[in-house]
């Protein structure tokens, strides 16, 4: 038997979830921005992975309120299995898992840029039913749901297709994120009819293909709070996305990589049989 709150979601009804979002950024995130201190800023794994207070305080606020929410469920967030690798493993378990990003594109907090965002995905069983992407600096809520649709600020998400002829807008892991081997890998789009840029908050990447506003991406790594609320906003947009070898993405892992996420079905295979045949010369 399905929970009932599980089913409420599923039937369209997001509206709990995206208060606690709302609520989680104004307790925790926005009255932090451009106002962190130096020490509330800490370095994770380098200099280009940082983690804040901001962070930390809003993953655990939406931890309390989304379980509150949907009891029995669990939550992975990414500051929590930062700290504890092994509760990635929910993600194969029987329960709800909501995947919380707290802060997506931290660097750009800490720079006061506002092209940030918190981002939650609701999964059971490895798929993918719910997602929300929030921007509070931008005023921008975007929420999916497993076969209704996607929708921005409550109006109608739809990717479209790239125009004929154009050449392909591709945002790629970021060089700074990026060991030598997956630059080679990725090098294989350098080739006429893409352009590539390094990616900002990939929650607000995969916005902007759902929206229209850019082609598609195409990513090394796979932690599941970067990608989950992403790819079913894709998805419900009428986009597509696939790894490397032609299967879709898991989100609990263990997927060949890299990996790609488009306005289409037709451009996903495009950027993926590139990445596939490695950079021109080899």
């Amino acid at each position: 038997m399905i929970d009932p709150f599980l089913e409420h979601v599923l039937d369209g009804g997001t509206t709990e979830v995206e208060e606690a979002v709302r609520k989680a950024a104004a307790a925790e995130i926005t009255p932090r921005f451009r106002q962190l201190s130096e020490h509330e800023i800490v370095e994770k794994n380098g200099p280009y992975d940082l983690v804040t207070v901001a962070d930390r305080a809003a993953e655990e606020h939406l931890t309390a309120s989304l379980t509150a929410l949907l009891p029995g469920s669990v939550v992975v967030g990414e500051e929590a299995v930062h700290a504890d690798p092994e509760l990635y493993g929910a993600l194969r378990g029987d329960a709800p898992v909501w995947i919380v990003d707290p802060v997506d594109g931290t660097r750009q907090f800490v720079q006061g840029d506002p092209a940030f965002c918190t981002l939650v995905a609701l999964a059971r069983h490895g798929e993918l039913l719910a997602s929300w992407t929030y921007a509070p600096a931008l005023g921008e809520l975007a929420v999916a749901v497993r076969g209704r649709g996607a929708t921005l600020n409550g109006r109608p998400l739809r990717s479209g297709s790239p125009a004929p002829g154009a050449a392909l807008e591709v945002a790629t892991s970021h060089p700074d994120y990026t060991t030598p081997d997956q630059k080679r890998a990725l090098l294989a789009l350098a080739t006429e009819g893409v352009r590539t840029r390094p990616c900002g908050s990939a929650g607000l990447e995969y916005l902007a293909i759902a929206r229209g506003a850019l082609d598609a991406t195409a990513f090394s790594w796979e932690y599941a709070w970067d990608h989950a609320a992403g790819l079913l906003l894709v998805t419900e947009a009428g986009g597509a996305h696939t790894t490397v070898v032609g299967e879709p993405f898991r989100i609990a892992g263990d997927n060949a990589l890299p990996f790609t996420a488009a306005r289409d079905a037709a451009t996903a295979e495009r950027i993926r049989a590139l990445l596939a045949s490695g950079p021109a010369g080899d």
